[in-house]
């Protein structure tokens, strides 16, 4: 039987074959770092721009806003306009003016986190916007309540006051069928996502609760710090 291998020299080359195999995993797990890189920063850029949007969205009148965080009790002003909820978001107007703050809440909806902002004007003491950030709920039904015109008049002037010793909300808010409004505080759900309209409500009553104190509280910093 004829062969073509001599005697003491192998096939291949084992050596060369793993040396060759690495490389090519080193050059391939370089791209896969580089490229999940450049998609993390890509998608943070996303995030950031939507979220300036949003704010402005909010806050009907801002023309500029300013990212303050939350430390030891109180609002120090940030270059970074992240996402966050240690942070909230200034608007002010034309003449500098401030024209109310941006909040984001979150809650456990029908199929997932719902994340939204919302905007606050502490002179009328109502909130004045609201845009969906975040949502997996379900394709219309759930999800209307980002797009859903009478859903979203509910947070056009809704009463959050304080109480008088400015701790916590004179009133909760409550969510309401469709058609039963009765008072400022009160939000109608929408029908079919009762527990997307429920979450929506009951985000905003327990972040409104715990943050606008504060916001109260360290109103005039908010208002020079334009």
């Amino acid at each position: 039987m004829s062969s073509d291998v001599r005697p003491g020299e192998p096939a291949v080359s084992s050596i060369k074959m793993i040396r060759t195999l690495a490389g090519v995993a080193v050059i391939s797990g370089f791209l896969i770092v580089l490229t999940v890189k450049a998609t993390e920063a890509r998608i943070e850029t996303n995030k950031r721009e939507a979220l300036e949007a949003a704010v402005f969205a909010v806050l009907p009148g801002a023309t500029t806003q300013a990212t303050f965080e939350l430390r030891d009790g109180a609002f120090v002003r940030v270059d970074s306009p992240t996402p966050g909820f240690d942070r909230v978001y200034a608007g002010y107007g034309p003449d500098g003016e401030l024209v109310g703050v941006a909040i984001e809440a979150a809650g456990m909806g029908y199929a997932g986190t719902v994340r939204a902002l919302y905007g606050y004007d502490p002179e009328t003491q109502t909130v004045v916007g609201l845009q969906v950030l975040e949502s997996l709920e379900t394709p219309g039904l759930g999800d209307r309540i980002g797009k859903d015109p009478a859903f979203l008049a509910n947070f056009e002037q809704l009463d959050v006051s304080l109480n008088e010793a400015g701790d916590a909300l004179a009133n909760p808010i409550t969510l309401v069928k469709a058609g039963e409004k009765t008072e400022m505080w009160e939000v109608e759900g929408i029908s079919g996502a009762t527990i997307s309209s429920t979450a929506v409500a009951s985000m905003l009553d327990a972040r409104s609760a715990e943050i606008l104190p504060l916001v109260m509280r360290h109103l005039d910093e908010l208002k020079e710090a334009r």
